[in-house]
């Protein structure tokens, strides 16, 4: 069952990352919201986790988080929150990794 994966935690604070690409199926995403979003910040070990988990298009930024920090990736495809939505709607599970 495909299945939508929300980060919004750090990165760098603990091992939910890690956790959750060790998760993630073929058919799942990963969203980062939040401070999860430092984890697209190039030479970081959460770089190259994402990099390494081979993600495509499975893998999306909440645009006003980057914004807000001041990131852009071409790791990850930047959404805003109508495109957040639409996501959580296309997969049939929603996992928020609290």
């Amino acid at each position: 069952m495909p299945t939508l994966h929300v980060l919004s935690h750090s990165p760098f604070g603990d091992e939910r990352l890690a956790s959750c690409l060790r998760l993630l199926g073929a058919d799942d995403a990963l969203l980062l919201t939040g401070d999860a979003v430092y984890a697209l910040r190039e030479g970081s070990d959460a770089h190259r986790q994402l990099q390494a988990a081979g993600l495509q298009e499975r893998l999306f930024a909440l645009d006003e988080d980057l914004q807000a920090r001041a990131l852009s990736s071409a790791l990850a495809k930047a959404v805003d929150y109508q495109a957040f939505v639409a996501l959580s709607l296309h997969y049939d599970k929603v996992n928020s990794w609290l």
